[in-house]
């Protein structure tokens, strides 16, 4: 049995598993190795410490589905809708531009309940806080290390996580790319912002007519989004939850600052946008250094293969674009590309 090792446990790395446990003609033993504390990438749902039920998206906010990707990906749209994962998206959200045949999802467990999803159908051995260092050739398998544990040996190995991150990768793998697809993977470019999510006491009232808005005139607020609205979920026994995203000017300015500063700065922003607004409970900052991708890499079609004996292949929204269905057409680039290896 083939042991395939995927690094990263959002959309990508995810919906890679699932489809490999469905698709792929032979068993193979699927391991997911994600640095992060939970999965979701970025689509990462924060829960309040003094409420569970209480959360808040602090990556993507909604799911754009276009008129072509309707079509191209229906099967990925209907089998979520039909587990209830997503629904229409009804609440006002400001500012919002919308394209003939858009139409708008959210998740009513917040949008890592996907990638939840995904790795539950995968039946993958997840392990999370394993931070991949290194990759070495031993005997046509690839020995993997990360920081905590000792190194393992897998027969394919998947990379999903932000393609900064493959490129610092030590061992083997630093001389096995060659100079073209280090080229590649070079021109491969993120936007970067902040993220600041604030939980709120049950009973508490946010008085906006809006769900969602986007700002257009502030040098660090981009969008407000009062979360539990955003999902039409109303409840006397959970508070609201808000989140705020900053512009990437503000992000770029502040990227080494300490969390603490920035939060501080963010708060007195939003502030000054939504004046009363109660204190919260709890509050969760988040960085995302790697945001959204503004550039892939030419003619890279979803997938970027380092190495074919023993197979090393790279996927995410770094190769396509950074949405849902970008994740997706990734994700079944990588699987076309290992079906003739397992």
């Amino acid at each position: 049995m083939a042991r395939v090792l995927i690094v990263g446990a959002g959309l990508t790395g995810s919906l890679c598993a699932a489809l490999l446990r469905k698709e792929t003609p032979r068993p193979v033993h699927l391991t997911v190795w994600e640095e992060a504390g939970d999965s979701g990438g970025r689509m990462a749902t924060a829960r309040s410490p003094c409420n569970p039920q209480s959360t808040v998206d602090l990556g993507a906010q909604y799911i754009t589905r276009t008129p072509h990707y309707a079509k191209k990906h229906q099967s990925f749209y209907d089998e979520l809708l039909a587990h209830g994962i997503l629904k229409p998206l009804t609440s006002p959200i400001e500012g919002m531009v919308m394209k003939e045949g858009d139409c708008n999802f959210v998740a009513p467990q917040g949008l890592s309940s996907i990638v939840k999803h995904y790795l539950k159908e995968s039946g993958a051995e997840v392990s999370f806080r394993h931070r991949v260092t290194q990759i070495n050739l031993r005997n046509d398998k690839w020995e993997v290390s990360e920081e905590r544990g000792s190194p393992e040996r897998f027969d394919i190995v998947v990379l999903t996580m932000p393609v900064p991150q493959i490129l610092q990768l030590r061992g083997d793998i630093a001389n096995l790319i060659s100079e073209c697809q280090r080229q590649q993977l070079e021109s491969v470019r993120y936007s970067s912002r902040y993220a600041l999510g604030l939980f709120y006491e049950a009973g508490t009232k946010i008085d906006v007519p809006w769900a969602g808005q986007y700002i257009t005139s502030n040098p660090c607020t981009r969008f407000i989004s009062i979360d539990n609205k955003k999902r039409n979920i109303e409840s006397s026994e959970v508070g609201p939850s808000l989140v705020v995203h900053t512009t990437v000017p503000f992000a770029v300015t502040y990227l080494e600052h300490s969390t603490e500063d920035v939060q501080e700065l963010i708060y007195q922003q939003l502030e000054s946008i939504l004046p009363g607004l109660p204190q919260p409970v709890v509050t969760k900052c988040q960085k995302w250094r790697y945001s959204q991708v503004i550039s892939a890499p030419a003619n890279s079609r979803g997938q970027l293969t380092l190495h074919r004996e023993p197979f090393l292949v790279c996927g995410g929204d770094g190769f396509t674009q950074s949405s849902f269905d970008g994740c997706v057409s990734s994700a079944l680039c990588v699987l076309e590309a290992l079906k003739n290896q397992i």
